[in-house]
């Protein structure tokens, strides 16, 4: 939970009244390996934050084949939809790479805590801005690179996340076959 509040007390402040009605409003909860946080065609049911573990953002195309979209990592938020009265449905996949640890509010929680503190819209606009950045940064460049040139890239933008992922995820991320990774990573040691 202290890992959420020093998070979002980088984007703003708050009072303790505020930050005791968030923790109020929040639960933590552990998914295990390959466990769902939200299933493509299922209403999202809940907001949350990682604060320990990897998730895969993925779908699958219509070949049926899986396509990893990104990866979250630690002190990232996961809000669903635009708005908090919006019932939203997933055309994706978020699934635990490894064991992961969420803070997590229900919408109507997370509604409460939107209406109650004065400031909280401002605090999420800034953490939203930085997340959209943070992934537009990551993807915009792996268009005009060849296989070489994006594994290379994700490793420089992705350091820890190397030895985390499993191959065929990163593979699937980078858009390129398992075996033209393991061909790429053969060649660049």
């Amino acid at each position: 939970m202290e890992k959420f509040i020093d998070y979002v007390l980088q984007f703003g402040n708050l009072n303790k009244q505020q930050i005791d009605l968030i923790k109020s409003k929040a639960t933590e909860i552990e998914l295990h390996k390959d466990e769902y946080f939200w299933e493509a065609g299922k209403a999202v049911k809940q907001i949350g934050f990682l604060t320990d573990g990897l998730i895969r953002v993925f779908f699958y195309n219509n070949k049926g084949e899986e396509i990893t979209r990104y990866f979250i990592d630690e002190n990232h938020l996961i809000l669903s939809g635009n708005t908090v009265d919006e019932i939203y449905t997933p055309s994706e996949y978020l699934s635990a790479i490894t064991g992961c640890k969420l803070v997590v509010f229900s919408k109507q929680d997370w509604k409460e805590v939107c209406q109650t503190i004065i400031g909280w819209e401002i605090i999420l606009q800034k953490i939203v801005a930085k997340h959209h950045s943070e992934k537009i940064a990551r993807r915009s460049e792996l268009v005009s690179l060849d296989g070489t040139e994006r594994y290379l890239d994700f490793i420089q933008k992705f350091p820890t996340l190397v030895n985390r992922v499993p191959l065929s995820y990163i593979a699937s991320y980078l858009g390129i076959t398992q075996s033209s990774l393991s061909r790429i990573r053969k060649n660049i040691r």
